[in-house]
């Protein structure tokens, strides 16, 4: 499903053009929701963060002048914002599009409280394009039957909001591995999102590969292996990153930009 987003002033209408002739043929104006095939899923994960940098300007103009984005979220989900900021702060071409944050995250055992805000937001304001909620502990508390209510939900709004694009999010680690209850449930969103053309924030993928691409099954959203990657490495700092390190926020307000250019059209 795609929505057709009209520029916030007239005066940047012919620049929009030439942007979309300029950075790929395939580039629009339009918000992406995915059909149901596995081909259109939209995968933010570790790999985004390299592909990050391969965004064109005009892309993140496009994305600062289409997207309205809603985002609910607790300490955790705010990794992504300060990491948003640090790359503001490095380059100002990065400054990112309008957020609307709530309190609050996604609950577990089957909760789906938060999915009535998203309603009540989205009738309220039109404007808003894409909404985002993310985990605090509830995935790792969560069960299958939990996950699918999370996932049911948010297909729902989905086929009510036909012209808004839904990120769905995996819980971030906590160091029980791949035998963890974490580790299945993070499994069965990426299976259902992959099989239904979703867009999917990896929250746990990004946490679980450095950028050399080795994986640390066992880790947590501490990201210790931050700390002996950046003790041999130059990273961005910051003035904090909640329950994380800097280079954590970093990656994922990279993946984020990453998710961002996607849902505008860009290929890269």
């Amino acid at each position: 499903m795609l929505r057709s987003i009209a520029p916030k002033t007239a005066v940047i209408l012919l620049p929009l053009a030439f942007i979309v002739m300029q950075c790929s043929d395939s580039l629009t104006t339009d918000i992406v929701n995915p059909p149901d095939n596995d081909s259109t899923a939209i995968l933010a994960d570790h790999s985004s963060t390299a592909a990050f940098a391969e965004i064109p300007s005009g892309v993140l103009e496009l994305v600062r002048d289409s997207l309205v984005i809603f985002y609910g979220h607790t300490s955790h989900g705010s990794q992504l914002l300060t990491g948003v900021g640090m790359l503001a702060a490095e380059d100002a071409q990065y400054e990112g599009p309008s957020i609307e944050e709530y309190g609050d995250d996604l609950g577990g055992s089957g909760d789906t409280s938060w999915a009535a805000e998203m309603r009540a937001r989205l009738n309220n304001n039109t404007d808003i394009n894409v909404m985002m909620w993310s985990w605090c502990g509830g995935c790792s508390e969560n069960t299958e039957a939990g996950i699918d209510a999370y996932l049911a939900a948010l297909s729902d709004l989905e086929a009510d909001y036909p012209d808004v694009a839904f990120v769905y999010m995996t819980g971030h680690l906590d160091g029980t591995g791949p035998d963890g209850n974490l580790y299945a449930r993070n499994n069965q969103i990426r299976a259902f999102c992959a099989a239904h053309g979703k867009i999917l924030f990896d929250f746990a993928d990004i946490e679980s590969y450095d950028p050399a691409g080795t994986y640390y099954p066992d880790e947590t959203d501490a990201c210790a292996w931050c700390q002996t990657w950046c003790a041999g490495h130059t990273c961005a700092s910051c003035d904090g990153c909640a329950h994380s390190e800097c280079f954590n926020c970093y990656r994922k307000g990279q993946a984020f930009w990453w998710m961002m250019a996607r849902l505008v059209g860009w290929n890269g």
